[in-house]
C-alpha cells in the first residue's frame, strides 16, 4: 500500500504542477493585455480635446437677389459677440472670393456700410431681436441674384453655432 501511497502524491503533485503553469500564464496574459488597453486609451485621451460649444441661438435668413442684400435675424437665444464671429457665404454652393469680416465698415467685395452689430460702428453684442445685414458687390465672384441659392454659415471662435439656407427672391 504504501507503493500506491507514493503513486498517488506524485500523480497529484503533476497536476497541480500542471494546472498551476495555466493560471499563471493567464494572468500573464492577462496582465499584458490590459497594460495594453491602457497605454491605448491614455494615448487616445491626451489626444483629445474639450471645445467649448459656441452660443446656442436661432437664425433667419433673408435674401434680396435683385438687391443683392443679405439680412440675418437673430430670433432667439444667447447673445452673441461679433468680435468672435465669422460669416462664410455660398452662391450656389460656390464660397463668395471676398468674405465678410464682421465686424466691417467698406470691406472689398461689399457695397456701403452693413447693418445692426455687422456695422464696426455698432456694438459688439448680437442680441435676439437685432437683424444684420450687408450687401455683396458686383465685384464679388459669384455675382448674387434672384434664384441662386445661398448659404451662410455662422461660426463663433471656429464652433459652428448655424447654417442658413435660402434663394434668393
Amino acid at each position: 500500500m504504501s507503493s500506491q501511497s507514493t503513486l498517488d502524491r506524485v500523480t497529484v503533485r503533476g497536476l497541480d504542477h500542471d494546472r498551476a503553469i495555466s493560471p499563471l500564464v493567464g494572468v500573464l496574459a492577462l496582465l499584458a493585455v490590459t497594460v495594453a488597453l491602457a497605454t491605448i486609451v491614455a494615448a487616445g485621451a491626451s489626444t483629445l480635446s474639450v471645445d467649448s460649444p459656441g452660443p446656442s441661438a436661432a437664425f433667419d435668413l433673408a435674401v434680396d437677389g435683385s438687391e443683392s442684400s443679405i439680412t440675418i435675424d437673430h430670433v432667439a437665444g444667447e447673445t452673441i459677440d461679433v468680435e468672435t464671429l465669422s460669416i462664410t457665404v455660398a452662391v450656389d454652393g460656390t464660397e463668395l472670393a471676398d468674405q465678410p469680416p464682421v465686424p466691417f465698415v467698406g470691406a472689398s467685395g461689399f457695397d456701403g456700410t452693413p447693418d445692426g452689430p455687422f456695422n464696426a460702428e455698432a456694438g459688439q453684442q448680437w442680441r435676439s431681436g437685432t437683424a444684420a445685414g450687408f450687401s455683396v458687390a458686383d465685384t464679388n465672384s459669384p455675382t448674387l441674384e434672384r434664384g441662386d441659392t445661398v448659404t451662410v454659415s455662422l461660426a463663433v471662435d471656429g464652433a459652428s453655432i448655424a447654417t442658413l439656407e435660402t434663394v434668393a427672391e
